[in-house]
């Protein structure tokens, strides 16, 4: 047993010791029969037609410790990387390919992942309870683990801004912080240099993905907690217009499923999970459609494909995949001129 574990660090490991599924399986065409691609206003049909297909690509992922997360297209490898958070494992997925293969080990059991500007991975590590960053040399530099002294509780998304500078969410989990913990469930943002770290938004019950508007004049936050959305006006330094927080659009319902990982597309339209599959967005907040793939939860998204195009998704233990109209905002996003 590691030395020096929390009671939280015990807590998300319960369970560890059951199987480990890490197998993929590929279905090219629709994988439930219940999925469907539901309109909710004629705009949606700008973005994805209704019998556009659902695509299973690969499956076996998640477990007691954290689903399939963190979709990232990579374009130059011409691939799609995302995390077994169960397994610990960073998976693989090729276009064409029968299923996914292991692309990394250990990864301390890392959710949200993104590029920064130098086309590097960033990680938002669970176990360790950091922010990381992995050279071209192989080593990991660390972003995060900590803010004000305190050790920071379990952080979940991190994204990139266009001049550099890094936003994460840390909604912790299940137990309550320890004494040498952060007591916020907060948005923090670190500096290009990361020489300085701020805590940008600290209203949120259980903050998880974020994303900026195309023009990053607005940030965006999924509190899971609350089932919706929040937006916040940015200021010029990069901090947020706390007095500006509103909500978004409420993604709450009968049926289960929850924001969590939150992507836009170049018109601003956002996709997020909530109640009944995955929703289309657009920028003023009308739901405008979902995509109901037929499980609980829709864990995280990202677009990819060489035109970025292709909208790839994952719920707890499935990664999905679906074509739309309308390009998503490139990652790495491109950096800001003066």
């Amino acid at each position: 047993m590691r030395k020096g574990l929390s009671r939280r660090d015990m807590l998300s490991m319960a369970g560890a010791a059951g199987g480990l599924a890490i197998a993929g399986r590929f279905g090219g065409a629709l994988a439930q029969g219940a999925q469907r691609i539901e309109q909710m206003d004629p705009a949606f049909g700008n973005i994805i037609a209704t019998n556009e297909p659902i695509r299973q690509l690969a499956t076996g992922f998640g477990g007691d410790i954290g689903p399939a997360e963190g979709p990232l297209w990579m374009a130059e490898q011409r691939h799609l990387l995302f995390n077994d958070i169960h397994t610990a494992r960073r998976m693989r997925y090729t276009p064409g390919q029968n299923g996914a293969t292991v692309a990394m080990e250990k990864t301390n059991e890392a959710n949200g992942i993104t590029r920064d500007l130098q086309g590097r991975i960033l990680s938002a590590e669970h176990l360790t309870r950091r922010v990381t960053r992995y050279e071209a040399d192989g080593s990991v530099t660390v972003i995060a683990n900590s803010f004000g002294g305190k050790r920071l509780l379990r952080p979940n998304d991190v994204i990139v801004k266009s001049d550099g500078s890094i936003y994460f969410t840390d909604p912790g989990g299940t137990a309550a912080p320890d004494q040498w913990d952060v007591t916020v469930s907060g948005v923090y943002r670190v500096s290009p240099d990361l020489g300085t770290m701020s805590l940008v938004v600290p209203d949120m019950v259980r903050p998880n993905g974020l994303a900026f508007s195309p023009d990053e004049s607005i940030l965006y936050v999924a509190d899971s907690r609350r089932r919706q959305v929040r937006a916040y006006d940015m200021q010029p330094n990069g901090t947020t217009f706390l007095d500006t927080s509103r909500l978004f659009v409420d993604l709450g319902g009968t049926e289960p499923g929850t924001p969590d990982g939150i992507k836009i597309d170049t018109q601003g339209n956002m996709y997020a999970g909530g109640a009944g599959g995955l929703y289309i967005i657009d920028k003023t907040g009308k739901k405008l459609g979902r995509i109901v793939h037929g499980h609980p939860a829709t864990t995280n998204v990202a677009f990819g494909g060489d035109d970025w195009k292709t909208v790839y998704f994952t719920s707890r233990s499935t990664l999905f995949s679906v074509n739309v109209k309308i390009a998503g905002v490139p990652v790495p996003v491109k950096k800001k001129t003066a």
